[in-house]
């Protein structure tokens, strides 16, 4: 049982993916992590004996992530508090989130800019997968993830120019591999496979590849993706829009399939 200074890996787990889920900083010491260079979805890695030069910085819930969750995690989790900070330990740390089948990113994937975030370019006027990646990166792998949408032209170029990592085009890394679409393949590298975001795929898949039949979904993502295409001139603001779409489509996926709703047959009381 955590204490109230605690979170336990299963509550953690339910709230990750969210719109709402705490900040996630890594304080393992280096011999620690080079044992297993996982993170925690959406997880930063800041050092413990730093932490008086980078609490400041630090907004929102978190929770703090060590070993085995107890001395770094709880000091750091006390310092923070005392920056006005509401924090909080992950019970047993790293070692109970891994052991409890807990999704953790690989670490080498995960390019960064010199402020410490991703950045990631791909061609302009997104509808499917252009949302869909972004949304899948900002929940579970970076949340201050930076996206540049430009002409598909200039996408390689802009890519070299800025060593940002070009996304859904031809050719690269991060794209469609056979019957696979861009999302697909980023929840595979990522090892972000779990029961809802392997149903979520699916529809994303459906609807980015021309298949309605993966899933009876994959129309209603279709046209919603296609009616906020037309909605916003602006590519930052359709994906501002589409983070809500997808988180509603996710919470969808985990909690909601098997609830359906139709008109009462009968008047009330009868």
């Amino acid at each position: 049982m955590p204490s109230y200074l605690e979170i336990s890996p299963d509550k953690l787990s339910r709230i990750l993916g969210t719109p709402n889920a705490p900040i996630l900083i890594d304080v393992r010491t280096d011999e620690d992590f080079a044992r297993d260079t996982r993170l925690l979805p959406g997880s930063i890695r800041r050092s413990h004996a730093d932490v008086g030069i980078w609490a400041k910085s630090v907004h929102g819930p978190a929770v703090i992530v060590c070993q085995g969750g107890r001395k770094l995690s709880h000091g750091v989790a006390a310092y923070l508090r005392h920056e006005g900070v509401d924090s909080e330990v992950l019970e047993v740390g790293f070692e109970a989130w891994t052991s409890f089948g807990g999704i953790a990113v690989p670490s080498d994937k995960l390019p960064r800019d010199d402020q410490g975030r991703t950045l990631w370019v791909s061609r302009s006027r997104p509808k499917i997968d252009r949302i869909a990646c972004p949304w899948l990166i900002r929940r579970f792998v970076d949340p201050s993830a930076v996206f540049l949408f430009v002409p598909a032209s200039d996408v390689e170029l802009v890519a070299d120019r800025f060593a940002a990592t070009p996304f859904d085009v031809e050719n690269v890394f991060w794209s469609h591999r056979g019957e696979l679409c861009t999302f697909d393949v980023m929840v595979e590298e990522f090892g972000l496979a779990s029961e809802p975001v392997n149903r979520l795929a699916t529809i994303v898949r459906g609807a980015d590849t021309g298949r309605p039949d993966l899933a009876p979904e994959v129309a209603g993502l279709l046209a919603a993706s296609l009616g906020l295409s037309r909605m916003y001139n602006d590519d930052l603001e359709q994906l501002d829009a589409g983070m809500l779409l997808y988180d509603a489509f996710f919470r969808w996926c985990r909690d909601a399939t098997g609830e359906t709703h139709n008109w009462p047959s009968s008047k009330a009381g009868q």
